[in-house]
């Protein structure tokens, strides 16, 4: 898939095996490349049965043309994933030698037969085709491969092909080797990279791997081609790229966009105490760390010396936000390159946020069900957990801070001065402090927080007014709710936020200053001030 980056592995934990048949309703594969034959089974219990497909590494393209199965081909290991009701459809690489896709595409033919032969020699289940590095000169030699393909293997099995992403329209190069439409007609899908945004190059930009809206225009090129919905399988990255940003390193290796391992890039970023953070544009993460003078670090076979370091990669907030795709444009699913560079925690939510089950505990026509989704789907509010949301659960002042500082898209921030004593080593420190030098919030007193104290109505209220300082008109004489006076401190902030029609009573003409606010409440009130929030982020 993609011979020419160099991935740096760790072993990951193995997690039980559920014999339970998949339940996916969207389709879901991935390819197997690193680690060896004896792993591969351990690399897809670690999946939690989330894959229809394994597309595992045994098809080469030699240097003249020729089919070569590879060493990693095991019949045991097919047998086990069919028991498991699991298609093996290994991918057909030249890896990225062009020479080698050339002489292939000459002998297409011979290739095609001796692949369909293969294919039924060791009991497999199609073939997924992944030549890259070829021109476009080469496209309609392609196309013919793939239709050649198809008359030679059973319709019962999958032929499949990898595609360059192609966000912006691209006809040269090898961005252009493929026709999207024409190579339709006789696949069973189009599985599009849409990964390698950056790469490894001093050429390439420092950034995201795949951005959000490199993403989307992926797929939405594929269906401007006019390929079907349901033959558009969506790639996602299990990695990230690595910039040392002071020049090479002690050694004069210069680092551009060096591919790493998704596993990597925690360890790394802790040991050297760096920060992880987020980019709403781009719904990417990435981390920055120094290594101090003296000291060095191994990614692999490569050692990171003294100097600056901005590393982009995925991990749960940026994956979450690609598995929304699928469902928003109504394609057949997605892929991903490659196991054994995914956390460990990927698959305890990738099956359910793929088909939009995001939170387990927010159940189908729960009242605020909707302003979940939004609130989530915006990145203000996140799950407490990777797959509940604990909706019914009282906010902390701490939890208010946070995600009010998010959704304003102030996260990114570091405070100038630290204030409140109480918050030392807190989790949420950072952003307390943020929200204070904002004037968003205060303290109990001027050195305490307490942020671990419920967030009630009044205070909520009070904050919110402090952030979009709303003008008051023709405020009554009288208190609008049973329960408060006007002379009450928070009662001018509790007027102007109901005002503006954000924050309605609790019945019976009473506002219940002192009631505490739900994570549920907080969603269905965020989605309430969407506008005002938005604005607010633009100025």
């Amino acid at each position: 898939m993609k011979a020419k980056i160099i991935f740096f592995i760790v072993i990951l934990g193995v997690t039980s095996y559920s014999l339970v048949k998949a339940r996916t309703e969207l389709f879901n594969m991935s390819y197997i490349f690193f680690g060896s034959p004896n792993t591969y089974i351990n690399q897809v219990n670690a999946t939690k049965n989330s894959l229809h497909v394994v597309s595992p590494n045994y098809f080469d393209i030699t240097k003249d043309g020729t089919l070569s199965i590879t060493w990693t081909l095991q019949t045991s290991f097919i047998d086990e994933m069919h028991k498991r009701g699991k298609k093996v459809v290994p991918f057909l690489s030249n890896h990225w030698d062009s020479t080698a896709g050339i002489n292939g595409l000459n002998k297409r033919k011979q290739l095609a037969a001796d692949i369909a032969a293969a294919i039924e020699k060791y009991n497999l289940d199609g073939v997924n085709v992944d030549i890259e590095g070829v021109g476009a000169a080469y496209k309609d030699a392609h196309t013919d491969f793939i239709k050649i393909l198809r008359q030679a293997i059973p319709s019962h099995k999958e032929v499949s092909v990898a595609v360059a992403a192609n966000p912006n329209g691209w006809t040269a190069g090898w961005h252009g080797f493929y026709d999207y439409k024409k190579i339709s007609d006789y696949a069973d899908y189009l599985m599009i990279m849409a990964y390698d945004e950056s790469w490894e190059s001093p050429d390439s930009p420092i950034g995201p791997v795949a951005s959000i809206s490199f993403s989307e225009r992926s797929i939405q090129y594929a269906i401007n081609q006019g390929v079907p919905k349901d033959k558009i399988v969506y790639g996602l990255p299990f990695y990230g790229r690595l910039w040392k940003l002071d020049g090479p390193t002690l050694e004069n290796k210069a680092i551009t966009g060096l591919g790493v391992s998704s596993t990597r890039v925690e360890p790394v970023v802790k040991q050297f105490r760096g920060s992880i953070l987020f980019d709403d544009k781009t719904q990417s993460s990435y981390a920055n760390f120094t290594i101090p003078h003296g000291q060095s670090y191994y990614i692999g076979s490569t050692k990171l010396t003294e100097g600056k370091y901005v590393v982009w990669f995925e991990n749960e907030r940026s994956l979450k936000a690609k598995l929304r795709l699928p469902a928003k444009y109504g394609i057949k699913g997605t892929g991903s390159w490659a196991l054994y560079h995914e956390t460990p925690d990927t698959w305890n939510y990738y099956t359910a946020w793929l088909n939009g089950k995001y939170f387990s505990d927010v159940k189908p026509g729960y009242w605020a069900e909707n302003n979940i989704q939004y609130v989530s789907q915006q990145g203000w509010m996140l799950g407490t957990t990777s797959t509940t949301f604990s909706p019914t659960t009282n906010l902390t002042r701490a939890q208010g801070a946070v995600i009010l500082v998010r959704a304003l898209g102030k996260d990114n921030l570091t405070p100038k001065s630290y204030a409140f004593t109480d918050v030392k080593g807190h989790w949420a420190q950072k952003e307390i402090e943020v929200a204070r030098e904002l004037g968003y919030l205060h303290g109990v007193t001027p050195t305490r927080f307490a942020p671990n104290s419920l967030l009630n109505r009044e205070q909520l209220a009070t904050i919110l007014n402090n952030i979009f300082k709303y003008n008051v008109s023709d405020q009554p004489s009288e208190s609008v709710f049973l329960d408060m006076t006007t002379t009450d401190w928070s009662y001018p902030a509790v007027f102007a936020i109901y005002q503006q029609g954000h924050i309605q009573g609790i019945g019976d003409g009473k506002f219940g200053p002192k009631k505490s606010s739900t994570r549920a409440e907080m969603a269905a009130l965020m989605e309430r001030m969407s506008a005002d929030i938005l604005a607010k982020r633009a100025q």
